[in-house]
């Protein structure tokens, strides 16, 4: 499985590919960050996030997107610029018909360093050692989209079960002439 994970921002997107199997070795196949100028018209930033993207999508051709999903914060500006960046890897992975995940970002670090707690050092340590690089990838906001697709590559079998059994599940109960 070859995931895109994308850390969103506006200053920063961060941007990182990993592929692997749950229970296997997992390599990085590239790591970075879409950046854009603070003082550009905002438009013009979302197409820079929109076109760096793109590039990933094009070098890497990945089956599956996994986007941090947005949460309230106490900035309302950090926020908007976070989600408005969130939904333009949205969208250019569904113009492409490649499934996106997302994941909050304390589902992320529990996955990937066992807490939901864990603080960007502890993430940067762990996506390190997980990959077996020399470095944690600078900055931040590169590690965050690495443990993205980490996380999206442990997690996304057992999702899929589990919304399977739900289905199936329903679907018996609708056939009975019950709703679920």
């Amino acid at each position: 499985m070859r995931v895109l994970g994308v850390d969103p921002g506006l200053t920063r997107c961060g941007v990182g590919v990993v592929e692997g199997v749950p229970g296997r070795t997992l390599t990085m196949l590239g790591v970075g960050v879409v950046r854009t100028p603070v003082d550009a018209d905002l438009g013009h930033r979302l197409v820079a996030v929109e076109q760096g993207i793109e590039q990933w999508l094009d070098e890497h051709r990945p089956e599956f997107v996994a986007v941090e999903r947005v949460f309230s914060q106490h900035n309302v500006r950090t926020v908007m610029g976070t989600a408005q960046a969130s939904a333009v890897a949205m969208l250019c992975a569904a113009r492409r018909g490649i499934p996106v995940a997302l994941h909050t970002p304390s589902e992320v670090k529990a996955a990937v360093t066992g807490t939901g707690r864990a603080d960007k050092a502890q993430v940067g340590a762990m996506v390190t050692r997980l990959l077996r690089l020399d470095a944690p990838p600078k900055p931040a906001d590169a590690a965050d989209a690495l443990a993205l697709a980490i996380c999206h590559i442990w997690r996304a079998p057992a999702q899929n079960r589990l919304q399977q059994a739900v289905a199936l599940h329903a679907s018996k109960h609708v056939s009975k002439g019950r709703t679920a």
